[in-house]
């Protein structure tokens, strides 16, 4: 069985949402453990990398040692964006490790059954990301005009996890650091440089925590599952 480890860039800052969104309680626990559960949960992961903001590593891995005893775990510091962040989180992983699976801290939702359809997929493919089809009409538009409408059936909206071959992230990763691009996921680094990615359908349940206004709505999601 190929070895998997998972990335949680878990560094943000919060400036939006008024906090470190990925420490805040929810049902007694901080959002992060929620999110990290189904990765600890896993036969399919082996060791799970969690990338923190610089003063918070320390006391987080404390923390997560004791939380975490089934698997390693390791916690390390964060750059000043999200793809920097991965990109250390990378850097620690198991040498051994065949498969990367990047996890948004922030999303707590994602279930090991979706974890497992992610990988699955990457038999096919160089990587796989879990994404949902648009519900919405999408317009394209410029300076407060519609330059048209596009086709909703085309629409697929990314979530994470996204899971690749370690050797095509890491190539990915190196590229864009070099031409100093900005990727606005790891999906689209790799698609850059000619490899291919699909994609298997995700859940509706699995939101990313950005604002305020959607941690309203993970509270009501969190409430539903414990009495379902």
């Amino acid at each position: 069985m190929m070895k998997i480890t998972a990335v949680i860039p878990a560094a943000g800052s919060g400036e939006r949402f008024g906090g470190k969104k990925q420490l805040k309680i929810m049902g007694g626990r901080p959002l992060l453990f929620h999110t990290l559960k189904p990765f600890i949960d896993s036969d399919l992961i082996f060791e799970i990398v969690v990338v923190a903001p610089k003063n918070d590593v320390q006391q987080l891995s404390r923390e997560l040692k004791s939380m975490i005893s089934v698997k390693p775990v390791t916690v390390v510091a964060g750059g000043n964006t999200r793809q920097k962040s991965v990109f250390n989180g990378l850097k620690v992983a198991s040498d051994s490790s065949e498969l990367i699976c990047v996890h948004d801290a922030v999303r707590p939702f994602v279930t090991k059954e979706l974890i497992e359809k992610a990988v699955s997929g990457c038999s096919e493919h160089d990587g796989v990301i879990v994404a949902q089809p648009s519900t919405d009409t999408i317009k394209k538009v410029m300076d407060n005009q519609i330059l048209e409408t596009l086709q909703r059936e085309i629409i697929w909206r990314a979530q994470t996890p996204q899971v690749f071959s370690k050797s095509a992230l890491q190539e990915a990763l190196k590229m864009a650091e070099e031409e100093n691009i900005q990727g606005t996921d790891e999906a689209s680094l790799l698609e850059r440089i000619g490899y291919q990615v699909g994609f298997v359908e995700g859940s509706s349940l699995n939101i990313k925590i950005t604002t305020k206004e959607d941690w309203v709505f993970a509270e009501a999601i969190y409430n539903h599952l414990q009495h379902d």
